[in-house]
């Protein structure tokens, strides 16, 4: 198994925008450090978070680290102009040696869809037309394409050449089947959510993926799949994490309440025992993570890559911890594919 640490970065306004985004390049760097796969910066456009420019962070990031794997998560190609989104990704993955790949997805929320003028009719088939017109930007050097929501290219170039010839594209799946079948008519991987809900909604889902892979003519049983996780903190004792955690959770459930959503999860202890949550000793992170994948099938996963209310040294100590203990156990009892090479030497 693979794993990513991946960031939304959701700001309390309490500290300013500068000091949380320096925050996130440092994540990142320590996540290199203490030796994660990837590290993934989400991309939204609306309070609480300020990820609305993923390409910015993560080229920064690349001028900090030199092996780890860069995501987006995700590239929301329903408001994008896919013209636009190709420059900025190609210039990224020049700067960081090749070390790109995308989760793409139309994205969350009311407010940015309104920002971009993008409806709820329409908002799949943006997300379906920016992908296949981001996809043939990447793969050709001139492209000639007319479509319904960007002026129509007559044998058009778009610059810089990106330095992968072909780069993994990951589709981002929350609820929804119409993601999933973008990602399986193309015999891309799907990258899910896995973190509102109990697993039985997201194993649906991937179980569609994977039919719908072989409807379409691609071997299903080469099928590859991320997921999510709903937060993480590991402790030598399962206590200790509990403690710990339990006043980051209920603040969650106050954050819950004061906007009106119901929780699926009112307890931690139900949310340990039902939800993707990381929270506990090692033994208990391996374990949960053997019962998810058994209904998921999922080679790489993602763990939160911020604080999220602990302090720095216990912030730290549980993400070297799962490095330790964890992560050694299940990259050894679950196999996984390796990531693509990096297009040039570091």
């Amino acid at each position: 198994m693979k794993f990513l640490a991946i960031t939304l970065i959701v700001t309390d306004g309490r500290k300013p925008a500068r000091e949380r985004l320096r925050e996130v390049v440092d994540n990142a760097v320590l996540a290199e450090e203490l030796g994660f796969d990837g590290f993934g910066v989400g991309e939204r456009h609306e309070r609480p978070f300020i990820s609305s420019s993923p390409p910015v962070v993560l080229s920064h990031i690349a001028a900090r680290t030199s092996i780890i794997r860069l995501f987006t998560a995700v590239t929301t190609l329903s408001l994008l102009d896919p013209v636009r989104a190709f420059e900025d990704y190609s210039t990224l993955d020049n700067l960081s040696g090749g070390r790109l790949e995308l989760i793409v997805g139309k994205g969350n929320g009311a407010a940015q869809a309104k920002l971009f003028h993008v409806t709820a009719e329409d908002q799949w088939d943006r997300n379906r037309e920016g992908y296949e017109l981001f996809t043939r930007l990447w793969r050709e050097d001139k492209v000639t394409w007319s479509g319904r929501f960007r002026p129509s290219l007559e044998d058009a170039e778009a610059w810089p050449r990106p330095l992968q010839p072909r780069i993994r594209i990951w589709h981002g799946s929350a609820t929804s089947k119409a993601s999933v079948e973008l990602a399986a008519l193309h015999g891309d991987p799907l990258f899910s959510a896995n973190v509102t809900n109990p697993v039985e909604p997201y194993a649906e889902l991937v179980a569609y993926y994977r039919e719908r892979l072989a409807f379409h003519g691609h071997d299903a049983s080469t099928a590859l799949v991320g997921a999510g996780s709903a937060g993480t903190y590991v402790a030598e004792r399962s206590q200790d994490a509990t403690d710990v955690y339990r006043p980051i959770f209920n603040k969650r459930l106050e954050l819950f309440k004061r906007v009106g959503v119901e929780p699926v999860f009112h307890t931690l202890e139900d949310a340990i025992e039902r939800s993707s949550i990381l929270v506990g000793s090692p033994q208990q992170i391996i374990d949960k993570v053997h019962r998810y994948h058994a209904r998921l099938g999922h080679e790489v996963m993602h763990v939160q890559a911020d604080a999220d209310g602990l302090t720095d040294k216990q912030h730290r100590g549980s993400l070297e911890l799962f490095q330790a203990e964890v992560a050694p156990v299940l990259r050894r009892e679950i196999p996984s594919r390796p990531f693509p090479s990096l297009a040039v030497p570091s």
